[in-house]
């Protein structure tokens, strides 16, 4: 497991993690709410293979309005990272039904989309309008954008 973050950049404490976090979600392309982590402690990633980890004080649970989604996060969130995309991903889960399942990948199809795409272990995802996951600042530059 070790080896995965081999040669990683790694940032320590909530300010740090946090800006490394935001930066990392606009360079794929995603909007800064789709991982509402809270109190981050550590972020780190292997440029080489797209590893990405997140590690929070303890577990978080998120309540999208937007989308009616319940959505917990494990203490360490991590990912393979490419543009538009984050796959393999472990410590995130959506409750569907009464039930808590792996989210395992979110992608979107390209920068200009409207939706991300969220998908579970057994292949079958749902898809939700990016403006769900958008900050207020980030609401009002899409809005112009799509003038």
């Amino acid at each position: 497991m070790a080896d995965e973050r081999a040669g990683a950049e790694i940032v320590y404490g909530a300010e740090d993690c946090l800006r490394s976090s935001i930066e990392l979600l606009e360079e794929l392309g995603f909007p800064r709410g789709v991982l509402p982590l809270k109190d981050l402690v550590e972020c780190g990633r292997v440029r080489a293979t797209g590893f990405v980890w997140m590690k929070q004080k303890g577990p978080y649970e998120h309540f999208f309005e937007a989308t009616n989604t319940r959505v917990s996060y494990a203490t360490e969130v991590t990912a393979y990272i490419e543009k538009c995309k984050m796959k393999k991903m472990t410590g995130v889960k959506s409750k569907q039904l009464l039930m808590w399942v792996p989210i395992v990948e979110m992608s979107m199809e390209n920068e200009n989309s409207s939706k991300i795409y969220f998908k579970v272990p057994v292949g079958i995802g749902k898809s939700f309008p990016l403006t769900a996951f958008m900050t207020e600042e980030e609401k009002k530059k899409y809005i112009e954008r799509s003038k």
